[in-house]
């Protein structure tokens, strides 16, 4: 039986760039189910590069005190050397070529990203499964307050109803109800790589003839000087860390707020940044969980991936880990049951250069698969150009002073397979793919890859253009999202959308800050006012529907 009340329904011009989430499995009223605060502390760019991970140059108090009072893992690793499809495997716990988000980047943030597009052709925000959402509207569909500290760069437009703020003004301190669980990300900047040029006037606070070069760089000031600036700009990075967990005490909450420290990839230095060995993906990574009273000054050797955070957030908030992410929480009470045994990773185009690696880890060996090994390992990024080392090191290179070290990068093609033992030699220098000692090795992990990649799937097969247009229907721009149903029965309004995975969010008035996760039947008044707006991932997002209830 329809309401009696007369409805309204207005469709209003969707200009805001909005997104919108959808109900969390099995969400559990946080009235009946307290849950602990969770804090994000992220930097851009870097390795090792910490007090609490050896480095005696580098001086980081507040985040070798973390290290302290938590836990610190050596063997985690990230899903790409570089940040977006990194970024995208973070945020839906699904890795980047099994959801069309593995090429840097999609949404041409970056100029040279146009180079790799047809003309006039300005980017794309990638449509994922169906099933794949930001795994924060879980948290929010859950009561959670989610704030976002500001980068997001998912390779997508991220619905609306992700975050309740992201923004560089976000933080846990802007909810109303302090007594509301939150969960915060902050994303220091200072260590990213365009950071070596951008802060080039700024005081070192590492002495260039200090530095330790590793054997593929060149000894020159330029070289030494651009690691001392890096070295540097981890220090500031550890001051604003510093700034946040002193506010995290201030407001009494640093003993019911589980805290992360991680950086998205590896130092943003040549070599380095944008590469699928250990240095590229081999990341900090620390946790100090006050619940948890035991774990203090903790090493934790065991593996984890990028992949794994999403199901490790959702099982410290004690909330269902939805059947379709590809990782494993590694705490909380939904922890696996086994650790995991190996770490996955890929490349592919990077701004304007194409390319297509992947590869498995397992705790002393790592698999390269190259795809396309009539390219060299060197990709002439234009974007790293502004690194006075990179030109540098091709000043070297033409010039022939480049030892074999050094000269290993600028390598004019690739084999199909790469095997190195990480222990006996760490910086991956030597293939040892065709040495028949070690064939079992290379069979065994190849199997591994082989498995995992029909497992998960890989829709770099297709080429990027022809995957878009098949997006899109053939057409020149995304789908839009079905403009969503306003249904009234008695007192409650239910909302449905026709687009397969679409995030339905909804205001009850319009100058509300955020959209609500809409999970359920939602009860109404006399007089109250509704609007409603539906976003899938990818396409663009639908008309804002209003409702008002005479």
């Amino acid at each position: 039986m329809k309401h009696a009340y007369f409805l309204s329904v207005v469709v209003c011009a969707a200009f805001f760039a909005f997104r919108i989430p959808q109900p969390a499995p099995d969400s559990v009223s946080l009235q009946t189910k307290p849950r602990p605060n969770i804090l994000w502390i992220t930097c851009e760019d870097m390795s090792f590069q910490l007090g609490a991970y050896g480095n005696k140059l580098v001086k980081t108090p507040n985040i070798d005190r973390l290290a302290a009072e938590g836990v610190r893992f050596t063997n985690a690793f990230a899903t790409a050397g570089v940040c977006a499809p990194s970024r995208s495997a973070i945020i839906t716990g699904m890795y980047q070529q099994s959801i069309g988000t593995q090429n840097m980047r999609t949404l041409a943030a970056s100029a040279v990203a146009l180079d790799a597009y047809p003309p006039g052709f300005k980017g794309y925000s990638a449509v994922v499964p169906e099933e794949v959402k930001c795994f924060p509207e879980y948290l929010r569909a859950a009561g959670y307050y989610c704030t976002n500290n500001s980068k997001e760069d998912y390779q997508f437009q991220a619905p609306p109803t992700v975050w309740d703020e992201s923004s560089n003004k976000a933080h846990w301190r802007n909810r109303t109800d302090k007594n509301q669980p939150f969960f915060a990300i902050f994303n220091l900047t200072v260590t990213h790589e365009s950071q070596v040029w951008v802060r080039a006037k700024e005081p070192l606070l590492v002495k260039p003839e200090d530095v330790v070069l590793p054997p593929y760089y060149p000894d020159v000031p330029e070289v030494r000087l651009d690691v001392a600036r890096h070295l540097s700009n981890a220090m500031v990075m550890d001051q604003q860390a510093g700034k946040i967990l002193a506010q995290l005490r201030e407001d009494g909450l640093d003993q019911n707020t589980i805290v992360f420290f991680y950086s998205d990839h590896g130092d943003g230095l040549p070599f380095v940044k944008r590469e699928i060995y250990d240095r590229g993906l081999r990341v900090p990574f620390i946790v100090k969980n006050p619940f948890a009273k035991s774990k203090k000054g903790v090493v934790d050797n065991r593996f984890i991936s990028f992949v794994d955070l999403a199901p490790t957030i959702l099982s410290l908030a004690d909330l269902p880990i939805p059947a379709h992410l590809q990782g494993q929480a590694f705490l909380g009470k939904q922890q696996a049951p086994k650790p995991r045994q190996y770490t996955f990773a890929a490349r592919d185009r990077m701004d304007s250069e194409y390319d297509r690696v992947r590869t498995v880890r397992d705790s002393r060996y790592r698999y390269v698969r190259n795809y396309m090994p009539e390219k060299p390992y060197y990709q002439n990024i234009q974007y790293r150009l502004q690194q006075p080392s990179m030109r540098a090191i091709l000043a070297l290179k033409e010039q022939g002073k480049l030892n074999a070290a050094q000269s290993l990068w600028f390598r004019p093609t690739k084999p199909k397979e790469e095997l190195y033992d990480c222990q006996k030699d760490p910086y991956e220098f030597n293939n040892l793919s065709e040495l028949p000692e070690y064939q079992p090795k290379l069979k065994a992990l190849r199997k591994v890859y082989e498995t995992w990649i029909q497992k998960v799937g890989d829709t770099a097969d297709e080429p990027e253009m022809e995957m878009v247009r098949r997006w899109w229907n053939g057409k020149e721009q995304a789908p839009v999202t079905e403009t969503p149903k306003i249904q009234s029965e008695f007192s409650k309004i239910t909302l449905s959308c026709a687009t397969k995975g679409a995030s339905i969010g909804y205001k009850q008035r319009w100058k509300d800050p955020s959209w609500k996760v809409y999970t359920q039947p939602i009860n109404a008044s006399v007089g109250d006012s509704l609007y409603v707006v539906a976003h899938r991932i990818g396409y663009q997002q639908s008309p804002v529907v209003a409702l008002k209830r005479l």
